[in-house]
């Protein structure tokens, strides 16, 4: 972390206390839980004891009381807990039941209070925290609270539901306001209003949570984007399968989902007559593995690279849920590579190159993690380190900066993670390259090498896209919906201005674009020609529109409008189609 991010975060910290001395000082029945600083903010828990339930112009009480607060010249100070049970025996009898059960805890580990005191010495506030912390609140300047959620203790949903005011503070004014003024902007991106708005998508209850209806116009996108998937892959040397929604519990005992993946597997019932009982896949590599067994393969054959637009289904807490990016129920765009270990760093590099071409084309960069073992893993300890230090040789050999992200790792096999980079500079996780030793020896694969001899495959798990679902929705706010010509559910709209000659030409420009594969609307209405183009542009999204009146009919054109540019003149119809065309098959 360098100094100013290191700075940022104890900034916050400390403004963390600063909101919690304030919420006790308007509602003394809050009792504490804990504060601590995240990306971008800071947040607190607090136990309402009274059930009462905070709003938005709390808020603004707590801010202007947090104004206040600071405006006292306090000095932070870090105190040893000399007595434990004594401070616990203190922080039961004010009824913060949290504190006492995190200093219970921590008993062990030199536990410090955090406290406030005033330009006379006096203790303000106190709270039990190890820090670090600012020496003074004069460094506290610019900080803003932004929501309220709840937010189990622990994030056990067994244990209490708690309240969660999230909030944020920067070095300067400047950066404050940079940061609203995303936050203003991501909101207009929700990818769930634009959902409603541009009739994209639905979950609905009789359907159940985190199960997503496609409508037209996202199907739409989203067949573009397939059919970009299948002919890069079949580019690339992929074959391209397809495998079932169900299998036996005992694949998941082979592949060691059970023991380390049954809590968010779907089970089916047993049939009364059966010993069998099937599972909705959770994941797509043990089919894989089951056609790879289908054949008998030597190094020659190899690498096997096979690929899936496979459902998967996942459960999920359901406060967890929501909108297209957290599902239950969702489209991977699988490939698994089998490989043998001279060709693994060569395999990886291939596909760090399809991820950044496949990225490119939507304008989004990305950044890198190497996610390493878990604490729950299977397989032996020394195929773990060869998985770690296969991925990190391919990365160290084309000089790609990365992050350790210590224990993220999948249980089969550490990864690397791509973190794309939105319009807004926005990270989502999206493409992953997964290293896997285990799998192939759980599922006994082999293949033949030079000398003859059987030696099992090395396995590359790979998504590009990752979950088409979450993809798309990170595609809609990056777009803001307006999607680039050739995803654009609807590509044209043509306006005839009023009369029937109008209308009879726009008829025969729809059809020719039409018969060119275009996605075109003819828009007849007795609306005015004004309400109809600005609705297209600006509520629909639509990238042209194209007028036509007694001028265009004459000389066989189209008055054009493009979407964020205005008028952009009148083109001959062919001519028209002519530059559409070139846009799709380009993606610019």
């Amino acid at each position: 972390m360098d100094k100013d991010n290191e700075k940022l975060g104890i900034l916050r910290h400390s403004c963390s206390h600063v909101m919690a001395q304030a919420v006790q000082n308007l509602f003394p029945q809050a009792k504490l839980a804990i504060g601590p600083s995240i990306e971008n903010g800071f947040y607190y828990d607090f136990d309402m004891t009274d059930g009462y339930t905070f709003t938005e112009e709390d808020l603004r009480k707590i801010e202007k009381e947090m104004a206040r607060v600071l405006s006292t010249a306090m000095t932070f100070e870090k105190v040893y807990v000399e007595d434990v049970d004594k401070q616990i025996a203190e922080f039961k009898s004010q009824g913060e039941i949290y504190k006492a059960e995190l200093l219970e805890e921590h008993r062990n580990d030199k536990p410090t209070l955090y406290v406030t005191r005033g330009a006379d010495g006096k203790a303000l506030f106190n709270d039990l925290c190890a820090g670090p912390h600012l020496e003074s609140s004069k460094e506290i300047k610019y900080f803003k609270l932004l929501k309220v959620a709840g937010a189990y203790w622990r994030g056990n949903e067994n244990n209490k539901m708690l309240q969660r005011i999230y909030a944020t503070a920067f070095l300067t004014k400047e950066d404050l306001d940079n940061y609203m003024h995303l936050l203003e902007e991501a909101e207009k991106r929700d990818h769930r209003k634009l959902g409603t708005q541009l009739d994209l998508f639905s979950v609905r209850e009789e359907v159940g949570s985190g199960l997503v209806l496609w409508h037209p116009n996202l199907a739409v996108v989203r067949e573009e984007i397939e059919n970009y998937w299948r002919t890069e892959h079949r580019k690339r040397g992929y074959v391209i399968v397809n495998t079932p929604h169900i299998a036996k519990s005992k694949l998941w005992e082979i592949s060691g989902h059970m023991g380390h993946y049954k809590e968010n597997m779907f089970f089916l019932e047993k049939e009364e007559d059966s010993n069998d009982q099937f599972v909705l896949k959770p994941m797509n590599c043990p089919f894989h593995i089951l056609i790879y067994q289908a054949n008998r393969y030597s190094y020659r054959s190899l690498p096997l690279r096979m690929a899936e637009l496979g459902n998967v289904y996942r459960k999920e807490k359901s406060g967890a849920l929501g909108g297209l990016t957290r599902v239950q129920g969702f489209t991977q765009d699988d490939a698994h590579v089998f490989c043998t270990p001279e060709q693994l760093v060569d395999e990886i590099n291939e596909i760090i190159d399809f991820v950044a071409d496949t990225m490119a084309i939507f304008k989004m960069n990305f950044e890198v993690e190497l996610s390493t073992r878990p604490e729950s893993y299977v397989g032996e300890l020394s195929n773990w380190e060869r998985a770690e230090a296969g991925l990190k040789e391919a990365m160290d050999r084309r000089g790609m900066k990365y992050d350790i992200n210590e224990g993220d790792g999948a249980f089969y096999g550490p990864k690397i993670d791509f973190k794309v980079k939105d319009a807004l500079g926005r990270t989502w996780q999206c493409a992953t390259i997964q290293l896997d030793f285990n799998l192939p020896e759980r599922f006994n694969i082999k293949y033949q090498d030079k000398d003859g001899s059987m030696k099992t495959p090395v396995m590359l798990h790979r998504v590009i896209f990752g979950s088409m679902e979450r993809f798309h929705g990170i595609l809609i706010e990056h777009y803001a919906g307006a999607f680039p010509l050739w995803l654009a559910p609807t590509q044209v709209s043509i306006v005839p201005i009023a009369n029937d000659k109008h209308a009879e030409f726009a008829e025969k420009v729809y059809k020719e674009m039409r018969k060119e594969s275009i996605r075109v609307n003819l828009d007849d209405r007795s609306e005015s020609m004004n309400y109809k183009i600005r609705e297209a542009l600006q509520q629909k999204k639509v990238p042209y529109v194209c007028v036509i009146g007694d001028k265009e009919i004459a000389e066989d054109s189209v008055a054009v409008r493009k979407r964020g540019e205005g008028q952009i003149g009148t083109f001959k119809v062919s001519e028209f189609i002519k530059m559409l065309k070139n846009e799709i098959e380009t993606k610019a």
